[in-house]
C-alpha cells in the first residue's frame, strides 16, 4: 500500500472494545462510579458492527443476576429488553426416531431455569447501549478496532481501520483514514475468539499455566409460529441425536415475546470426521418427531451463528496486562452446562470497571490492573464456572451419553459436598487438532433441503441481512495456500466449506486442478474458521466499518 497519512488521535480515559454486554457493563459501571465519586471519566466504546446488538447474537435464556446487579430498576423499566419468564424447563435425550424427558428432579439445581428470561441478547445490548449514552459514555459503532497501539511493552489504545480501501490494497475515491483512540486503559470486550484479544494473548503470554481453549459453534434460527403452537416461557435443551455419541454438542428451543421461537444447535469444535457439517446436523435436528411438530405452519425470519467459547475455569486466560484487561467472552465466561455466559459478561465487566476506576483515582495509567485478575475466582463468575469445570472434559472423553451422566454425578457432587472425584480435568487436544484425515473416516451425507423445515446455506445467510462492501481486502487471511491445497483439501477433503455456517469457503474445480475460493461477503463473523482450521491457516480478521450481518432479535 502506497504511503498513508499520519491518522488523528483522541484522548479517553477508558478505551473499551466491542459495545456487547461485557463492554458496555464496564462502561455503565464506570460511570456509575465516577458520578459517585464526583469524578470525571472519559469512557468510549469502539463496535465493528452497523449499530448496537447488529453482531449480537445467543440463544438466549437469561440469568438477570448480572442485570439486577448493573441497573436495579431496569425490571420496572417500560423499555426494557426481556419480558418472557421461563415457565416450563424440559431436557430431551433423542434417538434417531424418538426420545425421551429427563426428569428435571435428576437435574443439579444450578441446571433450574426458573427466574431467568427469554429474550434477545441483542436487543439487550441495544438497552445496554442506550443507558451508556444517557450516562455520556461515547459509542462509536461502524469502526471496528483493528490495531492496538503498544508503546514501551504497554498498551495505550486502538486505532481503528481505514476505510475505502479497494481489493488490491489501494485507497479508493472514498479513502478514509482510521483514528487513534489512546487511553489510561483499554478493555477488551470482542466476543469468542477476538482479533485483538488473540494478538494480546499471544503477545502477553496470557494462557501461560492455563488449559488451551476450547470451542462450539452455536448456529440459530428465528421463527414466527402459529399461536395454537405457542407455549409462552418453553425451555426445552436437548442431546444425541442427530449428532454421533463422539460428537459433542445439542439443542436449544425457547419460546418468547410474541408467538417467536428461537431455535438452536451447537456443535463441539473437537469432532473428529471432517465431513461433519454443523449447519447440516442443525437442519437434520429440526426434523425430529418430537420438534417438527412445533414448526408446521411457522415462518422462519432470523438466522445467525457464532462460535462458544466453552473451556471454562481451566482456560480462563489472564484477564490483565500492561495498559489493558479482557471481559465476558473474550474471556471465556459461559457455563457451558447452563448454556450461559451473558450473565458472567456482565459480572466481569463491572468487576473490572472497579478496578480500573480504583487505578484511574489513584492516579495510575497503562498499568498492569493485577487486582482484576486476583479477584474474579473468588467473586460469582469464579463460583459459577468452577462447579462445572469437568462436564465439558467428561463430555469429550466419554462421549455423549456416559459424558453427561459423569458430568452431571460430578455437578451434584459438588454442589453437596463442595468437592469433586475428578479434581480438575483437562481438556485434551487444542480442537484444531481433533480432526482425522479424509481417509480415516466414513464420509456424512445429508439430504437436501425442502425450504419449508430444512433450508441452504446462502438462503439463510440471507437472513442474516449480512453485507460486505464487495471491492475491500478479503478480511479472512490465508497464510499458506499451498499448505491450504497440500493438507486442508489432499488430506482432510476440505473441511472448510462443511464447517463454516455461511458459504464462505468453496473448493471448486477447474483445468488447473482444485482452487480455494473465500466468498468473504457472505461471512457471519462466527471465527469458525479461525478456530477449526487444522493448520491453523486462516485468520480471521476485521472487515471494513459496518460489514458484516445485521441480526434483528437474535
Amino acid at each position: 500500500m502506497s504511503d498513508l497519512p499520519a491518522r488523528e488521535s483522541m484522548e479517553f480515559d477508558v478505551v473499551i472494545v466491542g459495545a456487547g454486554p461485557a463492554g458496555l457493563a464496564t462502561a455503565i459501571r464506570l460511570k456509575q462510579q465516577a458520578a459517585e465519586k464526583g469524578a470525571d471519566i472519559s469512557v468510549v466504546v469502539v463496535e465493528k458492527g452497523s449499530e448496537v446488538g447488529a453482531h449480537i447474537l445467543s440463544g438466549a435464556v437469561i440469568d438477570p443476576i448480572g442485570l439486577d446487579a448493573l441497573l436495579p430498576e431496569w425490571r420496572n423499566d417500560p423499555d426494557r429488553p426481556l419480558k418472557t419468564q421461563v415457565t416450563a424447563d424440559e431436557f430431551m435425550y433423542l434417538g434417531h426416531a424418538g426420545g425421551v424427558k429427563l426428569p428435571n428432579v435428576f437435574m443439579p439445581k444450578l441446571m433450574n431455569n426458573h427466574g431467568n428470561f427469554v429474550g434477545s441478547l441483542g436487543n439487550v445490548a441495544r438497552y445496554l447501549g442506550r443507558k451508556a449514552e444517557e450516562l455520556g459514555v461515547e459509542i462509536y459503532p461502524g469502526f471496528p478496532a483493528s490495531e492496538v497501539l503498544i508503546e514501551d511493552g504497554k498498551v495505550v489504545g486502538v486505532a481503528t481501520g481505514d476505510m475505502g480501501i479497494s481489493r488490491n490494497g489501494e485507497p479508493n475515491a472514498n479513502f478514509t483514514r482510521g483514528m487513534e483512540l489512546r487511553a489510561k486503559y483499554t478493555i477488551f470486550g470482542e466476543g469468542a475468539r477476538g482479533s485483538l484479544t488473540k494478538q494480546m494473548v499471544e503477545r502477553y503470554k496470557l494462557n501461560d499455566g492455563r488449559d488451551h481453549q476450547k470451542y462450539g459453534i452455536g448456529i440459530k434460527e428465528l421463527w414466527q409460529v402459529k399461536p395454537e403452537k405457542f407455549q409462552p416461557g418453553l425451555v426445552r435443551h436437548s442431546m444425541g441425536w442427530p449428532l454421533p455419541n463422539n460428537s459433542g454438542g445439542g439443542s436449544w428451543l425457547y419460546h418468547f415475546d410474541d408467538n417467536l421461537v428461537s431455535v438452536g444447535f451447537v456443535v463441539h469444535l473437537n469432532y473428529k470426521n471432517p465431513t461433519l457439517s454443523p449447519f447440516d446436523e442443525f437442519q437434520r435436528f429440526k426434523t425430529h418427531p418430537m420438534v417438527r411438530d412445533v414448526f408446521e405452519g411457522a415462518k422462519r425470519i432470523g438466522y445467525g451463528a457464532r462460535a462458544i467459547m466453552e473451556g471454562g475455569w481451566q482456560s480462563v486466560p489472564r484477564l490483565s496486562f500492561p495498559g489493558g484487561c479482557l471481559v465476558g467472552d473474550s474471556a471465556g465466561f459461559v457455563n457451558v452446562p447452563r448454556i450461559k455466559g451473558s450473565h458472567n459478561a456482565v459480572l466481569s465487566g463491572m468487576l473490572c470497571a472497579d478496578h480500573v476506576f480504583d487505578a484511574l483515582q489513584a492516579g495510575r495509567a497503562n498499568d498492569e490492573v493485577s487486582s482484576y485478575e486476583d479477584a474474579w475466582r473468588s467473586s460469582p463468575i469464579g463460583y459459577d464456572l468452577k462447579r462445572v469445570r469437568n462436564v465439558k472434559p467428561l463430555w469429550s472423553k466419554y462421549g455423549t451419553a456416559a459424558g453427561v451422566a459423569l458430568g452431571g454425578l460430578d455437578m451434584w457432587l459438588t454442589e453437596i459436598f463442595g468437592w469433586s472425584p475428578f479434581g480438575t480435568m483437562k481438556h485434551g487436544k487444542p480442537d484444531h487438532e481433533c480432526l482425522l484425515p479424509l481417509n480415516q473416516v466414513k464420509p456424512i451425507k445429508y439430504d437436501r433441503p425442502d425450504g419449508v423445515l430444512t433450508f441452504d446455506k446462502l438462503s439463510s445467510v440471507f437472513l442474516s441481512n449480512t453485507n460486505h462492501e464487495e471491492d475491500q481486502p478479503i478480511h479472512l487471511k490465508v497464510k499458506d495456500m499451498g499448505l491450504q491445497k497440500a493438507s486442508e483439501h489432499d488430506v482432510y477433503g476440505g473441511p472448510s466449506q462443511r464447517y463454516c455456517p455461511a458459504g464462505v469457503y468453496e473448493w471448486v474445480e477447474g483445468e488447473g486442478g482444485p482452487r480455494f475460493q473465500i466468498n468473504a461477503q457472505n461471512c457471519v463473523h462466527c471465527k469458525t474458521c479461525d478456530i477449526k482450521d487444522p493448520n491453523q491457516n486462516i485468520n480471521w480478521t476485521t472487515p471494513e466499518g459496518g460489514g458484516g450481518p445485521n441480526y434483528v432479535n437474535l
